[in-house]
């Protein structure tokens, strides 16, 4: 949970949204197929929730906040015979502006990190 202190109070936001709103602006540029697990209980937790839904954006993210700043870590899929980086510039841009536009935070840093090839 991201915690941000306001003049009038506190304004709160869940991984969970953020995770949802990483995930969508990721999973739209071209050439990603997919978002991979980064650590054992994303693993089992994508496990459970395949039995219940098909929905997995937040699988493979992670976002911190750091001195008010937020770090987001993305693994990703991509397919076979794209420009890495240029898919990986489109997908920086894309979380940042995206992120910066629904919360008003500033994005400091999008570790993009290729697991698999499809």
């Amino acid at each position: 949970m991201i915690k941000i202190e306001k003049p009038n109070g506190y304004i709160e936001i869940t991984n969970n949204y953020f995770a949802n709103l990483v995930g969508n602006a990721a999973q739209s540029c071209f050439g990603v197929t997919g978002m991979v697990n980064s650590n054992p209980y994303q693993t089992i937790k994508s496990a459970i929730k395949s039995k219940t839904s098909r929905d997995n954006n937040d699988q493979g993210i992670t976002v911190k906040s750091i001195n008010g700043n937020l770090v987001i870590d993305l693994h990703i899929s991509v397919s076979y015979g794209v420009n890495i980086s240029a898919i990986v510039e489109s997908i920086v841009n894309k979380v940042r502006y995206t992120v910066e536009q629904a919360t008003g935070l500033t994005v400091s840093k999008v570790n993009v990190y290729i697991d698999a090839l499809n």
